[in-house]
């Protein structure tokens, strides 16, 4: 079981996003996603954007709403906490984040209960990415994989 990050979760949600493959072939390989309780609000934002941009049709983002409640209904969450709240406050101090990404990454340290070596942490941000790694999670995917999936977006 792995924790995800928001970024991770919305290729399984879009079908023609470069990372799709990629996300929908790490999570059938995963035995159960955790995320952070913000995870839906975050998506939904992201599917309003590209409706907004003329990227997504009314239909394609009631499609990718509809995917992610599907999804949502099998993975464990996070709950806010006090204990999540503090940590992202530490994590801001060491780590360049912004603050929905330090509540992220305290989210899967308190999801680790602070035994980190050996998790798995889901993103495609780059700079969660590195941060997740900094503090010890074994970031997924791998380097490789992440370049390569980039190196196929399009401009």
């Amino acid at each position: 079981m792995n924790y995800w990050d928001s970024c991770a979760i919305l290729p399984i949600c879009v079908n023609d996003d470069a990372f799709s493959g990629l996300a929908k072939s790490i999570a059938a390989e995963d035995d159960g996603i955790v995320t952070w309780w913000g995870t839906p609000v975050e998506c939904c934002s992201a599917f309003a954007r590209l409706r907004r941009q003329g990227i997504f049709t009314y239909d394609d983002e009631q499609q990718s709403r509809t995917r992610l409640s599907i999804i949502s209904g099998v993975w464990n969450e996070v709950e806010p906490s006090e204990a999540v709240r503090a940590l992202a406050r530490q994590l801001l101090l060491r780590q360049p984040l912004r603050a929905a990404d330090s509540l992220q990454l305290a989210a899967a340290i308190v999801w680790a209960d602070g035994d980190i070596e050996g998790r798995g942490f889901v993103s495609l941000d780059k700079r969660l990415r590195d941060a997740a790694q900094a503090e010890g999670f074994t970031v997924i995917p791998n380097m490789i994989d992440f370049l390569n999936a980039t190196n196929n977006l399009t401009p």
